[in-house]
C-alpha cells in the first residue's frame, strides 16, 4: 500500500506486519488533554500492581496479538490490566499516542519522565518487549504524535499534520481537511478512518485524499476489526459499528459514559473489542452489542 495519490508507486512495508484497526463535547476531549503536550510526565509511577489507572484520562489502548493482554496507555505509563488489577510495564512516559504492530511489538509518542533518556518529545518510539523498554525511531524533539495508527503499509500519524512513513523513519506529510482524535487504518492500510470535531472522514488510498461519510454518527474513537468492520462510539457513549468500510452505520450498543480509547481484533471468527471509557475499562466478544467492565475507573 502507499498513501501517495499514485498507490501503485510503491508496494505494502511489510516491515511493520500487524496481527489483524456531541460536538461541544468532543472539543472538549480533544483540547482538554492538550496541556500536557508541553510538560514532561510526572516520575510516578505505580511501582505495583493496583486496582486504579493512574490516570485520569487515556490516549490509547490495544491487545497484544500474542499474550491477549489488555494494554492501556496512560499519562503515567503503560499499564496491562488483567483480572481487576493494573499492572504498570516499563518506564514512565506520557503516552500520547499509542498502537500495537504484532506480539510484544508496539509503537508510541509523547513526552519522557523527568529521569528519563529520552528526547522531549519522544517522537515515534519502539518497544519489541512488550513495553519493558523503548526505543527512539524517529522524529524525537520534533513530534508528539496524538493520532497514530498502525497497518501493513506503515505508520500514519498526526502531530498537527498528517504524516506517513513505511518504516517508521522517513516520513512525508498527507493532506487532511481536520484535525483526527482518533485515526485508525485497515488492516492493510488502504482504509483509514478518522474521527473529527466536522464528523467522520474517510480515505481510501491510504489517507492520500478524504471525503466526509454522509449519515455518519458524531463518533469520538474508532478502530478497524477487520478488512471490512469497523466500530465507533460516540462522545455520550453510544456505540456503532460498520459492515461496509465506513460507508454506513448502526447503533448497537451504548457504554454508559464518554469513550477515550477504543481497540479491536478478530481471529476471523471471535471479535475482542475493549473500550477505555471515563467509568471504566469495557470488552466485548459479541461484536460490541454488550460489554463486561474489566476494570471500574
Amino acid at each position: 500500500m502507499s498513501v501517495l495519490p499514485c498507490p501503485a508507486r510503491r508496494r505494502p512495508a511489510q516491515w511493520w506486519s500487524p496481527a489483524a484497526s456531541v460536538s461541544v463535547l468532543l472539543v472538549a476531549v480533544l483540547t482538554g488533554c492538550s496541556s500536557s503536550g508541553s510538560d514532561r510526565a510526572p516520575d510516578t509511577a505505580v511501582a505495583t500492581a493496583t486496582g486504579r489507572l493512574p490516570t485520569s484520562h487515556v490516549h490509547g489502548v490495544g491487545i497484544d496479538p500474542g499474550s491477549g493482554s489488555v494494554l492501556v496507555a496512560t499519562h503515567e505509563g503503560l499499564v496491562e490490566v488483567a483480572d481487576g488489577a493494573v499492572t504498570p510495564v516499563g518506564p514512565t512516559i506520557d503516552l500520547m499516542g499509542f498502537t500495537v504492530v504484532g506480539p510484544d511489538h508496539y509503537l508510541a509518542s509523547g513526552h519522557p519522565g523527568l529521569h528519563s533518556d529520552l528526547p522531549n518529545p519522544v517522537g515515534l518510539i519502539e518497544t519489541t518487549d512488550a513495553g519493558r523498554t523503548w526505543s527512539p525511531l524517529s522524529r524525537q524533539e520534533e513530534s508528539d504524535f496524538h493520532g497514530l495508527t498502525v497497518s501493513d503499509a506503515g505508520v500514519l500519524g498526526f502531530d498537527g499534520s498528517l504524516l506517513f512513513s513505511e518504516d517508521g523513519r522517513a516520513w512525508e506529510p498527507l493532506p487532511i481537511p481536520a484535525e483526527p482524535h482518533t485515526l485508525a487504518a485497515s488492516p492493510d492500510g488502504m482504509q483509514v478512518l478518522a474521527t473529527t470535531e466536522q464528523g467522520l472522514l474517510r480515505s481510501t488510498d491510504a489517507g492520500s485524499s478524504w471525503s466526509s461519510v454522509e449519515g455518519a454518527p458524531l463518533l469520538q474513537v474508532a478502530t478497524w476489526v477487520d478488512e471490512r468492520s469497523a466500530i465507533g462510539a460516540t462522545p455520550a457513549g453510544a456505540v456503532w459499528v460498520t459492515a461496509d468500510r465506513g460507508l454506513t452505520w448502526d447503533e448497537v450498543a451504548e457504554l454508559g459514559s464518554a469513550p477515550e480509547a477504543v481497540t479491536a481484533t478478530s481471529d476471523g471468527e471471535e471479535v475482542r473489542i475493549v473500550v477505555v471509557t471515563t467509568a471504566a475499562v469495557l470488552e466485548s466478544s459479541d461484536g460490541g452489542r454488550t460489554f463486561e467492565t474489566l476494570l471500574a475507573r
